[in-house]
């Protein structure tokens, strides 16, 4: 088999199970581990697939832009939405990170939740104007154009001064070896300061990041409390991070 063969097989593999391993790999193609390692790394710097240790994982198919992600599987967003209301109380402090999901879960906060919400997301913000019960404090610093939000020293500076009671976070990919993972160096900063200072982390998930991962790591799988997905809660894509101690909604 010819090089350009064996990558394009690696590429079907990665593609159609989310995850390869090393070992398989070269037992399939009757190459040595390190060969197969070499391909990994090729097709990884080419940004098709995720090099991880053992092997390699699918990257997440979400588009990059703000405006791009917006208007992307808002149906399964919707359900997403709906689950994480039950997390939310009166007299709570929220923080709500830059994703849509968590985006979608600000626009369907009930009018008469009294919350407090801390945010450096732009769309939130706005969302959460005219909500009567909700106090927002957005979070100032170097504007993403990218994600609508800002980042850099300022907003880590303050996120370290708060313990809310529960943060929001959207998911870019989650894998169970790999933990969660973003594709933009700043806001995986950003993501992972509300993680180390929430009390209750919820990661917001469509099934899609469900095994995937991106270059810039935001936390290990125990630092989540409870993944909400747009399934249902025994689906087998779900069953190992249940076994990992997280809550599945």
């Amino acid at each position: 088999m010819i090089k350009a063969e064996r990558l394009q097989l690696i590429i079907s593999q990665v593609s159609k199970d989310q995850k390869v391993l090393l070992g398989n790999l070269s037992t399939l193609l009757n190459v040595s581990e390190d060969t197969i390692r070499r391909d990994i790394k090729e097709l990884s710097d080419q940004g098709l697939l995720k090099a991880v240790r053992g092997g390699a994982i699918s990257n997440s198919p979400i588009p990059l832009h703000f405006r791009d992600r917006e208007h992307y599987d808002v149906s399964h967003k919707e359900i997403i939405a709906e689950k994480a209301l039950q997390f939310i109380k009166d007299d709570q402090v929220v923080l709500f990170d830059s994703g849509t999901s968590a985006l979608a879960v600000a626009s369907h906060l009930p009018r008469a939740r009294r919350i407090t919400v801390i945010t450096n997301s732009f769309p939130v913000a706005s969302v959460l104007e005219d909500h009567p019960n909700a106090e927002v404090i957005f979070i100032g610093g170097r504007l993403n154009k990218t994600a609508f939000s800002t980042s850099g020293h300022e907003v880590i500076r303050v996120l370290n001064d708060i313990r809310p009671d529960v943060c929001f976070l959207g998911i870019c990919s989650i894998d169970i070896d790999e933990g969660v993972t973003g594709k933009d160096y700043e806001d995986a900063q950003v993501k992972k300061t509300m993680v180390e200072n929430a009390k209750h982390v919820i990661a917001l998930s469509t099934l899609e990041k469900i095994g995937r991962a991106e270059n810039y790591g935001i936390c290990p799988i125990r630092a989540i409390d409870t993944i909400i997905t747009d399934t249902d809660p025994g689906h087998p894509e779900l069953l190992r991070y249940a076994a990992a101690g997280v809550e599945i909604v």
